[in-house]
């Protein structure tokens, strides 16, 4: 059976393979319940630096990426070699934070990752069963072999460049109320980067919160996009976690090579850069 990079329950219910599961929703929620089995995949101390000594979001944004050596050493902890095949599943079919964890092993060579479509509600409603009780210890393997972020990344000069240029294109996923700077719950400043353009990640997914068909994908994401090829595209949020699930969209649309904002708009806004507002 092929695997990923997207799984939907009955497919994971018959894989013959031993896979590592782990489950990228906040701790508080995976100590309540989680899939059999899973492993905490925490934002907050596992998928970025937010929770390191010293973090400051005007410095890579509200989630940055942790330092490769510590990504390694994560993983290595989970038990997870270059052969090990991962399925990651969140309460919010990808957007917080399974599309994250699945751009960080993509991003460090690792082919064998799945998200799970429709996440921990699919799951259920499929029949797999949930648990408080801590999952059974998996070796711990060495670090695994990285050598620094694989695929592309954009910083803040980038993006100020490029969003000025006409044969790029900067795609801010949040919804179009925060885009257009009518809300902003999460940072000081409402508004966005100026010369963006806007798709929200939600508009990837069906009305049960299964991803669309990879043509529905590629159609949406054209749309906007245009004629500009996805190795022109840089794609941002907030905080750099959302917009993996974009980018997770445009993969199963086979649209490859964009790059990710990590610091996104909760950088920009504390920067002292211009900010956009209205409907652009």
């Amino acid at each position: 059976m092929a695997f990923g990079p997207l799984l939907s329950p009955a497919e994971l219910a018959t894989f013959t393979e031993a896979v590592c599961l782990l489950d990228a929703r906040p701790a508080a929620d995976y100590r309540a319940g989680h899939l059999e089995g899973a492993l905490l995949a925490d934002l907050e101390s596992h998928l970025s630096a937010a929770s390191r000594p010293g973090f400051d979001p005007a410095q890579g944004g509200r989630h940055p990426l942790p330092g490769p050596a510590d990504w390694a050493a994560q993983l290595g902890a989970w038990g997870i070699g270059p052969e090990t095949r991962v399925v990651a599943y969140d309460a919010a079919s990808g957007a917080n934070a399974a599309c994250r964890l699945w751009w960080m092993l993509r991003a460090v060579g690792h082919a064998h990752v799945a998200v799970l479509d429709g996440g921990l509600a699919a799951a259920r409603a499929a029949g797999m069963a949930a648990t408080a009780a801590a999952p059974p210890p998996r070796p711990v393997l060495p670090p695994y072999p990285v050598d620094g972020w694989q695929w592309p990344l954009a910083d803040l000069e980038t993006v100020a460049r490029r969003a000025q240029d006409p044969g790029w294109k900067v795609v801010d996923v949040r919804s179009r109320e925060r885009w257009r700077g009518e809300v902003e719950p999460f940072d000081p400043a409402p508004g966005r980067i100026p010369g963006t353009v806007n798709l929200p990640y939600a508009e990837s997914l069906r009305p049960d919160g299964r991803f669309e068909p990879p043509a529905v994908l590629r159609r949406k994401l054209e749309q906007v996009l245009g004629d500009t090829p996805a190795d022109h595209v840089v794609v941002h949020c907030g905080s750099g976690v959302t917009a993996c699930h974009t980018l997770f969209a445009m993969e199963l649309a086979g649209l490859h090579g964009a790059a990710l904002y990590v610091g996104s708009y909760s950088e920009w806004c504390r920067s002292g850069r211009s900010i956009a507002r209205g409907p652009g």
